[in-house]
Formats: structure tokens, sequence, C-alpha cells
């Protein structure tokens, strides 16, 4: 059973191009949030808000170490979203196998009906 709450929380944290990146960046270890925010033309504020976007999902953790907050990757909540546009994915597999069906070479379509204009 998909907890929806918890999914829209997953879609609002990847929606916006800073936490996708963020996330990419922490794939690659723990980072502070300072060192986290550094390539991003913003504030440390406004680095912050888009944590917390992230830990309310689920996808990053915040340990405070004295003044240091040191964030690191929490992938877990990407399986359900994963698993969720799964479903999706087959659906346009299959949209796209009968699709190459079509449009396949005349080899292949021996005996099959073709449509008003397509060449022999």
């Amino acid at each position: 059973m998909v907890d929806n709450a918890a999914m829209n929380d997953v879609f609002h944290a990847l929606a916006h191009d800073a936490r996708r990146a963020m996330l990419v960046r922490l794939t690659s270890g723990d980072l502070t949030v300072g060192a986290l925010a550094e390539p991003f033309a913003m504030s440390l504020e406004a680095a912050s808000k888009h944590i917390k976007v992230l830990e309310r999902a689920g996808l990053v953790r915040r340990i405070v170490d004295g003044r240091r907050h040191i964030c690191s990757l929490s992938p877990a909540p990407l399986a359900s979203a994963h698993s969720w546009l799964g479903f999706y994915e087959r659906f346009w597999n299959a949209r796209l196998d009968a699709l190459e069906g079509l449009l396949a070479p005349d080899s292949k379509m021996k005996g099959k009906k073709r449509w008003k204009g397509q060449k022999r």
C-alpha cells in the first residue's frame, strides 16, 4: 500500500532542481550544510530551507555536531517513487513495442494489414 502523503513529499522534494542536485552531491558522501549549499547561488538560509524539504521527505538526514550540521543521503523513500513510476514504464514500453511493430520493415510486416498510405 502506498503512503500518499509520503509520496507527495518525495515528489515535492524532487520538483526543484537545486534539491535534486543536492541529492546527487550527497551520493558521494556526507556534507555540511555549507558545503552542500556552496555551488548554488543562494544564501545558507535558502539552502537550509531546501534541506528541510528533503528532510521532510525522508531523503536527507541531518546530524548536529556542535555548530556543524552534517547531511547524509537517505534514499529509501525513492524506492516507493521508483515502484510507482515502474507501472508507467511498463505502460510506455507496451506502447512503444506496439509502435515498433507498426513501423517494422516490410520483411516483418508480411501478412499484416497495412494502413492507408503505407508503402508496399
